[in-house]
């Protein structure tokens, strides 16, 4: 497994669990906090949304993408062929810069 590879799955491992922990301390919050967290599910669309166009910018088949994503090629097909959100253009990484 590549540095590159072990370096984003523990990322992503981090990224979940900050989310459960956000969503335990929403939990004992208000209506602003949850619908702040949830507003998470646009951001992650779009995260996935840019890393399918670069996988098939890369060559990757729709076929590959959508097993990946646990859904019918098809359907990666149609969800996934819109263009990424401008916002994950903004940096080298394509991710936007942390606040």
């Amino acid at each position: 497994m590549s540095r590159r590879m072990v370096e984003t799955l523990d990322q992503i491992a981090f990224a979940k669990r900050i989310i459960r922990s956000v969503g335990r301390r929403c939990a004992a919050g208000d209506d602003f906090e949850l619908a702040e967290l949830a507003s998470i599910r646009d951001e992650l669309e779009d995260a996935i949304t840019y890393a399918v166009h670069g996988l098939r910018a890369q060559g990757q088949s729709w076929q590959y993408i959508g097993d990946a994503l646990g859904i019918r090629r098809q359907s990666a097909q149609e969800r996934y062929a819109r263009p990424p959100s401008a916002s994950l253009a903004g940096t080298s990484e394509g991710l936007s810069p942390l606040m």
